[in-house]
């Protein structure tokens, strides 16, 4: 049955409403608790701008007013828009302007945007405990829009990506069911609300029925400890999180890990090194792999680790299979692997219709037809996500991007966003941006021509103006560009060139 956001948590608050919903910041808040104070903030955000809002971007995380407040944004019907605090301002600025929110939902422990839309700034200490009965009751519409993310642009302008509530909904009543999530499951929540494995961290819990438990960034950092203190059963994170864990230590030994029944990895090559250390300190989880564009609605393939080492299966890139295709979409593989996909989770395209162009396409007795932006998009078109697919032995592996995107820690990157940035520098006249492996993650490495500038300097400009997953490891500065036979820049022998 498809259901909006709000509906799967409303349902586990009439069902278990003295559970515990969410621990942050050293306190537990019950389902019930939880809907009182996302009522009660969706009475205020109606009372501040007048009506009830269309889209509200949330600019929040990891405190009490980033849970409510996406609540309480569903419970009003609206769309929510999430903003990473940390982001710079200009990002964070572009993705306002591109969604045009009625209400900017603000934790006054962060900073806000000069915006004309209205404001309503919050703190965790002034939220209002119980609603008064000012709402009108909820009537769920599950074609309305649940949420919009953005992902990495290769003008240089992030993509706004739409998914409406019937298009996620099939995605979580699966995992409700494939990781047995119920009372008493406490979950990881490793991942920022602007990126889309965070609707695991927050509605499969609460569809499920379990408990948010919500780390501050510091203890990322030890991830191990986090889940041993807090007693995880159920994480979700991208591999890099895991090689992050070991250049910094672990005070936690081999074997100590011993709540944990579901590990999810998600956002980038999961390596079967990573998947031996990660055993090592939990010898009893089960090791999965899950993956999927934004586009189609979080994920759509699902593969499980066999609990004995020697029957992992073979790669060509030593890369743990991604799962085959969920039975309820259409799939097909093109001539040079790339995945295309449909179906109920597929979205209906970008906020910029300019974006779609090339993205989707059709096939019938005629061949393949790349839509160009002549006409709609139709339940026909496949969405062609970019990413490389080899079937070995049976299994699917993911062979990297047929594109300049990438995937950094999880997070999907557009080499051009990048370049685009660098080119505002005035001391750069030329910027190839290419993504080398190093140890077991990819890091990104730039080149540019132009003056010589200091990468300290020049790194700390560009955190200003992108977020810090899309800035440069290193920097090298060439008198000229390498080019190909046809006059361009050679990206291929750039990435021979930082790797040398």
């Amino acid at each position: 049955m498809n259901k909006t956001l709000y509906q799967w948590f409303a349902d586990t608050a009439d069902r278990l409403p003295h559970e515990p919903a969410l621990e942050v910041r050293g306190a537990a808040v019950t389902y019930q608790e939880l809907r009182d104070l996302a009522e009660a903030l969706a009475e205020r955000i109606v009372r501040e701008h007048g009506e009830v809002p269309g889209r509200v971007a949330l600019q929040a995380s990891r405190s009490l007013v980033a849970f409510v407040g996406y609540l309480a944004v569903q419970r009003l019907g609206a769309a929510v828009v999430p903003l990473n605090p940390s982001h710079p301002t200009e990002r964070n600025q572009t993705v306002f302007r591109m969604t045009s929110p009625d209400v900017l939902l603000a934790d006054t422990a962060r900073p806000t945007l000069h915006v004309e839309s209205t404001v309503v700034s919050v703190s965790d200490e002034d939220l209002a405990s119980k609603p008064v009965g000012e709402l009108s009751p909820y009537r769920p519409v599950v074609e309305d829009l649940a949420y919009i993310l953005f992902t990495s642009g290769s003008t240089g302008v992030p993509k706004g990506v739409p998914i409406r509530h019937f298009q996620v909904s099939p995605y979580l009543a699966r995992h409700i069911e494939r990781y047995q999530v119920g009372p008493g499951c406490r979950m990881s929540h490793t991942f920022d609300l602007t990126f889309d494995p965070s609707l695991w961290d927050l509605f499969v819990t609460w569809g499920g029925g379990g408990t948010l438990v919500v780390p501050q960034k510091v203890d990322l950092l030890s991830p191990v400890d986090y889940i041993v203190n807090e007693q995880i059963t159920h994480w979700y994170s991208v591999p890099s999180v895991l090689s992050i864990s070991r250049t910094l230590g672990n005070s936690v030994p081999e074997g100590a890990v011993t709540s944990l029944r579901y590990s999810i990895f998600v956002g980038e090559p999961l390596t079967y090194r990573h998947c031996a250390a990660w055993r090592k300190l939990a010898p009893g989880t089960v090791i999965e792999n899950v993956y999927g564009p934004t586009e189609m609605s979080v994920t759509c393939t699902a593969y499980a680790l066999p609990a004995d080492p020697a029957q992992w299966p073979e790669t060509s890139n030593d890369t743990m299979p991604i799962g085959a295709v969920d039975e309820s979409l259409d799939y097909l593989l093109t001539d040079d692997g790339e995945l295309c996909l449909r179906g109920q989770q597929r979205f209906d395209g970008y906020v910029d219709p300019a974006e779609n162009i090339g993205r989707f396409l059709t096939v019938d007795d005629t061949g393949v037809q790349i839509y160009d932006g002549a006409g709609e998009l139709t339940d026909k078109h496949y969405y062609r996500t970019g990413d490389r697919i080899s079937i070995e032995n049976g299994h699917w592996v993911h062979r990297g991007r047929l594109d300049n995107q990438v995937k950094v820690r999880g997070h999907r990157v557009e080499l051009g966003e990048v370049e685009a940035v660098m080119l505002r520098h005035d001391g750069v006249r030329e910027a190839i941006v290419v993504a080398v492996r190093e140890s077991d993650e990819l890091a990104l490495v730039a080149v540019h021509t132009g003056q010589p500038l200091d990468a300290a300097e020049f790194m700390l400009w560009l955190r200003k103006r992108i977020p810090v997953h899309l800035v440069p490891r290193r920097f090298l500065r060439l008198e000229a560009l390498p080019l190909n036979a046809n006059g361009k820049a050679d990206r291929r022998a750039v990435a021979e060139l930082v790797t040398r």
